[in-house]
């Protein structure tokens, strides 16, 4: 049996695509959304987030989870969910290794400083410079700039959070100009939800990042497992582990309650999003993207039980006095390089003040964004160490 044939109605079905921006032939070998995949992670955008961070800054520790780790570990849990719901694991894992693209140096403490330098020329969106990455930064092909994924998978990239406009057109909340400019040309439907695929990559990222920031946390002794008593499902989790293997080392508890949450996760969207497509009675993508509602959700008490594990990591990992001081070096990196390159654009290399301005304009506020969102966090403490040490070198 063909894997297509044993896929839902309403799954994303490669022989049902709308295409690609640019026409291109089929391959032989592969569907259209497993070139995608093979396209993402051949980028140069995919290489470069092995040295991205979330939390911690890339030298702090070789345990802590990076932006390609981490994009990793949402892939396997997206395709998990997709096989068990007869969706199209290849879009699924597609949009899981994609979502992170558009994520500048030094995780949200770099976002923040870049949509504080840029709000005067329209902000900073990681979801909008993901788009942008895949279909203008990315210079790999003759024919074009950009991937040239299908419809559908740039469509997940820009809406797996749901719609961007309502039914008039109107933002929900402030669209990116990048975002409306590459709409004007390819009509990414901007006010429907995104097909079952994207959403669950969406969901899957939830479970990912909660789950192993708590790890994590743990490792780097920003908690312990006694603060996580009190959290709802966490807790208990801990709890009937350690009632059941009390002789093994702390780092196997770890593990194995972690390993048991994201099951535990899993395990509750399936549940739920089979639910929801069933009261709906989908038999098209389309009648997934045209619902009132997201079809992939956790029930209400997992939802709380999310929302919960978010509070508690925000209270006691993302605001931890060590976090709070490698947040603001890195702030300050980001920041002081934007600023300088914005009124010394002469500064930058050659093939990016091609597409600069003068001085603080728009042209040359994009050029520095898209020039400081695709470093490292090694390459950006590099740069800052070039520009503002006299004693170093100069390349």
């Amino acid at each position: 049996m063909s894997p297509m044939s044993s896929l839902a109605p309403y799954a994303c079905r490669p022989e049902q695509s709308r295409g690609r921006l640019y026409p291109e032939p089929e391959s032989e070998t592969r569907s259209c959304f497993q070139r995608d995949r093979d396209r993402i992670i051949h980028s140069a955008a995919f290489r470069r987030l092995e040295y991205k961070t979330q939390v911690f800054v890339n030298h702090e520790g070789d345990f802590f989870r990076t932006r390609l780790t981490h994009s990793l570990e949402v892939s396997q849990i997206a395709r998990s969910v997709c096989r068990s719901l007869s969706l199209n694991e290849d879009m699924g894992e597609a949009l899981a290794l994609a979502h992170d693209l558009g994520h500048p140096p030094f995780g949200h403490a770099g976002e923040d400083a870049l949509q504080e330098i840029m709000t005067p020329y329209g902000g900073f969106d990681h979801n909008a410079q993901s788009l942008k990455v895949v279909t203008a930064l990315e210079k790999r092909y003759a024919q074009f700039d950009g991937l040239n994924l299908t419809w559908e998978t740039l469509e997940g990239v820009v809406k797996h959070n749901g719609p961007l406009v309502d039914g008039q057109g109107a933002p929900i909340k402030p669209l990116p100009g990048t975002i409306v400019d590459y709409n004007a040309h390819h009509d990414l439907e901007l006010s429907t939800y995104a097909g079952p695929e994207a959403q669950i990559a969406a969901l899957s990222d939830d479970v990912a990042y909660n789950n192993h920031d708590i790890d994590d946390g743990l490792r780097a002794g920003l908690f312990s497992i006694a603060d996580l008593a009190d959290v709802p499902l966490v807790g208990p989790v801990f709890a009937q582990v350690e009632k059941e293997h009390p002789d093994i080392d702390w780092s196997r508890k770890v593990h194995e309650a972690v390993r048991r949450l994201i099951g535990l996760m899993v395990h509750d969207l399936l549940a739920e999003t089979r639910r929801r497509i069933a009261d709906l009675g989908a038999q098209h993508p389309d009648d997934i993207r045209n619902h009132a509602q997201p079809v992939a959700g956790f029930s209400e008490v997992m939802a709380s039980n999310d929302k919960a594990l978010k509070k508690f990591l925000f209270e006691n990992m993302y605001r931890h006095y060590k976090v709070n001081r490698m947040t603001s070096k890195a702030r300050r990196v980001v920041l002081q390089l934007a600023t300088l390159l914005l009124e010394e654009p002469n500064c930058l290399p050659d093939e990016w003040q091609a597409v600069a301005g003068d001085p603080g304009s728009p042209e040359t506020a994009l050029a520095v964004m898209d020039y400081i969102a695709g470093k490292t966090d090694r390459a950006a403490l590099d740069e800052h160490q070039i520009l503002f040490d006299v004693q170093a070198r100069t390349s």
